[in-house]
């Protein structure tokens, strides 16, 4: 089971299940794979429901490589993860609320 106070969450690829969570160093992986703008950004982009595929895949891949993934956003592409693309934005979504709550509020 994932551990919600440690920022995880669990993500099923393949029928395999995954724990995820953004790290600092998973972090900053995200940040350049975004190439432009802030985390933050990333944030308001979610927060206005103005994010893109590339943000759901970059937030994906850096969760699952902060849990000990090996695989990449290649890797990612071809996978299936849980219950479609609906379910991987509300996976994201909830790695991204999770990174930045306080104990408490996630």
């Amino acid at each position: 089971m994932a551990n919600p106070y440690a920022g995880e969450v669990a993500i099923w690829l393949d029928g395999q299940r995954h724990v995820a969570k953004l790290t600092l160093g998973a972090l900053a992986e995200l940040e350049a794979a975004l190439e432009a703008g802030s985390l933050m950004d990333l944030v308001e982009r979610f927060e206005t429901h103005r994010f893109t595929t590339r943000d759901v895949l970059a937030l994906i891949v850096a969760g699952l490589r902060g849990g000990g993934w090996q695989g990449t956003a290649a890797d990612l592409r071809t996978a299936e993860i849980g219950c479609g693309p609906v379910e991987a934005v509300r996976l994201a979504a909830e790695l991204l609320a999770r990174a930045f709550a306080l104990p408490g509020e996630a």
